[in-house]
């Protein structure tokens, strides 16, 4: 019988979700002019090294862009501006400010799924999967409720232009259409500036105020940091763990033997999401740009290079895990580069796996007899450097 995972219609690129190996591990692209790397201990070395391997991708980029649009990214920066902008952002996300949203994470999976109730079929990822994120990170942004349009509308506007880099471009479509990325980034930098004007005249208990009002060294983050801040963590924050819950609860549902292992015993969920992120990666890919010549895998790359580090293809070497292909969701050891590796290991992680855990827990107690719709397949995500259910069509029948 044939897996349904053979029918899913992943990115073209994403060939590691059918179960086939690259050519070689370290590979460079002539048309698109930067290097793949396919290997997972390549890759963890890569991510571990940023001496070598900066994570200021964009000093390669030919169109210079003001440095204001990722100043304060931690996801852009080096030692030992990442250290301190990391320092800043870890004292305002505080272990305690995400227990608080644990309390409230068990209401808002009720009310999404109260909203489904009694309905024989619906899109568990426009219906649940991405409406929890990011309700939960609007609440912990400290955004009203009104602006959640807004921030769907801006991350459907990122995804339609996700795939610029894989076409080669002229340098004039290229600019036209970093024209209207920018357009968006200053639309989101202008909100933020807003919010941030607020939480300084009138202090509340949200990440915006704590990022606002963090001193680490005596040193604070002016407003475009905020905004880059805000932004990396909405997106991710969001889109991550969006795909995250629907990835899993689509592997359960192919994987019939691992569903009934994991509803039998609940203390497997853990380790489920975690092979969830390792079998099917929500960001399968990381830049990175050489600082010094380097050689990897027996390859040498010169200094000034921009890198591929494809985490997704990583998380199936065979070399790190046994048997890669199949889903084991009580896998274990399962060090898998899902969440990053080193300095930029995901800072939401604590919420991304709380959010989850509740998400599928919940799903399998109030939903027992949810499964995929077999007359509507799941659609996924054709975005380059992520891997992920777009929509998931299911029956509760």
């Amino acid at each position: 019988m044939t897996s349904p995972v053979a029918q899913w219609e992943f990115h073209p690129g994403h060939f590691w979700m059918r179960g086939k190996r690259p050519d070689k591990i370290v590979d460079y692209d002539e048309e698109l002019q930067l290097w793949n790397v396919y290997g997972y201990p390549e890759s963890a070395a890569i991510l571990s090294n940023p001496k070598v391997f900066s994570s200021d991708t964009m000093r390669l980029d030919p169109i210079k862009l003001d440095e204001a649009i990722v100043e304060g990214d931690f996801a852009h920066t080096d030692p030992p501006k990442h250290r301190r902008l990391r320092g800043l952002v870890d004292h305002a996300f505080t272990p305690s400010l995400v227990a608080k949203m644990e309390s409230r994470v068990h209401g808002i999976i009720h009310e999404l799924l109260d909203g489904v109730e009694g309905k024989s079929q619906f899109d568990l990822v426009a219906e649940f999967a991405a409406p929890l994120p990011l309700i939960m990170i609007s609440d912990l942004l400290g955004v009203p409720e009104s602006d959640r349009a807004l921030f769907r509308q801006w991350m459907d506007k990122m995804l339609d232009g996700s795939e610029k880099f894989e076409s080669p471009e002229t340098v004039l479509e290229q600019e036209e259409e970093l024209h209207k990325e920018l357009e968006l980034l200053w639309e989101m930098r202008d909100y933020w500036h807003e919010r941030a004007a607020e939480s300084r005249k009138r202090p509340r208990e949200d990440l915006i105020s704590q990022l606002v009002h963090a001193e680490v060294d005596g040193q604070k983050l002016n407003d475009s940091q905020i905004s880059n801040i805000a932004n990396r963590l909405l997106v991710n924050g969001h889109l991550t763990t969006a795909m995250l819950i629907a990835n899993t609860m689509l592997c359960l549902d192919a994987f019939s033997d691992q569903d009934a292992r994991v509803r039998a015993d609940r203390s497997l969920v853990p380790a489920l999401l975690e092979e969830s992120m390792r079998y099917m990666s929500p960001i399968c890919g990381v830049g990175r740009a050489t600082n010094s010549e380097v050689e990897v895998a027996g390859t040498v790359i010169p200094k000034d290079q921009l890198l591929l580090v494809w985490t997704g293809a990583a998380n199936r070497d065979e070399r790190q895990f046994e048997k890669p292909d199949v889903f084991d969701a009580g896998r274990s050891p399962n060090a898998h580069l899902g969440l990053g590796r080193g300095i930029h290991f995901c800072l939401g992680r604590q919420l991304a796996r709380m959010e989850s855990k509740a998400a599928v827990e919940i799903l399998l107690d109030r939903l027992p007899t949810l499964r995929a719709d077999p007359a509507n397949p799941p659609t996924f995500l054709q975005v380059v450097d992520a891997s992920g259910v777009a929509t998931l069509p299911v029956v509760t029948q």
